[in-house]
């Protein structure tokens, strides 16, 4: 393992190197750190938004390129702004929301742009998105009156790997269906758009390819990028479909699974 060199690390953040308590051990800094150092690309792969990256620049002291959004936004954290934004469209957004209502009534919806977050006041506010700045509470017909990166549906008492499954029987033509926060949470992309598609363009801009790549993750919206990369690695913590999918599994993100692999990869 200690010979083999790879091109690029490609890591999601919660739940793989961000820890239980919200934050980034100055091991898994440390070892972050190699990546670059080594001549190699480090890119964060990350379901947050743009908006939730400032704490992430800073604990990586601002290294490499980060893909939030599940792909949807490739961001610059030498800068903190964003490169590149695939969206999705009004009129997209406002029939996948039409199809979603029908099945449940109970979902809450809302839109993460690349600079800001609007939300039904029904929507159900995590701590970041309620600490947010520029987030803004509408109307049903003005949150998608403009495109958006991210379509967030929420649902109160709802599995959500069941969740995911009827969301993307009623709308996986038009758009993109994940989750990765263990509740009733929906993630919707444009149509094709994911934490790989991103990935491999990044890649490809700079004549690489799959097998250059080391990638790491613990929820479904990193299957796509676990499954395409050369080499994955599953976080102990991770769901049971990544744990089935990928290459290779490490400690958990608790027990800095990923510096563990990363000080054998860059001694």
């Amino acid at each position: 393992m200690s010979q083999f060199s790879p091109r690029v690390i490609a890591t999601d953040l919660d739940g793989t190197i961000v820890r239980s308590d919200g934050t980034i051990s100055p091991r898994t800094v440390d070892a972050l750190a190699r990546v670059e150092q080594a001549g190699s690309m480090l890119v964060m792969v990350t379901g947050r938004p743009p908006r939730w990256m400032a704490d992430i620049a800073a604990a990586v002291a601002h290294h490499g390129v980060a893909i939030c959004a599940n792909g949807a936004v490739v961001y610059d954290l030498h800068t903190e702004t964003v490169l590149q934004a695939r969206q999705i469209q009004p009129d997209v957004m406002a029939e996948a929301v039409a199809r979603l209502r029908a099945i449940s009534p109970d979902l809450r919806f809302a839109v993460e742009h690349p600079a800001g977050f609007y939300f039904e006041n029904t929507f159900h506010l995590g701590n970041w998105d309620a600490e947010s700045i520029g987030g803004r509470s509408v109307d049903g017909e003005e949150l998608v009156t403009k495109p958006g990166t991210k379509l967030l549906a929420f649902h109160p008492d709802a599995d959500p790997d069941t969740l995911s499954e009827k969301a993307t029987q009623a709308v996986g033509d038009i758009v993109t269906v994940t989750h990765s926060s263990g509740r009733g949470l929906l993630e919707m992309s444009a149509l094709g758009v994911t934490k790989a598609s991103a990935l491999a363009a990044l890649c490809t801009e700079h004549g690489l390819v799959s097998d250059d790549v080391v990638a790491f993750g613990d929820m479904p919206n990193d299957l796509p990028m676990l499954t395409w990369a050369g080499t994955s690695y599953g976080v102990a913590n991770a769901h049971p479909l990544v744990l089935a999918a990928v290459t290779h599994k490490t400690s958990r993100n608790d027990d800095d699974g990923v510096a563990e692999v990363l000080e054998r990869l860059f001694p």
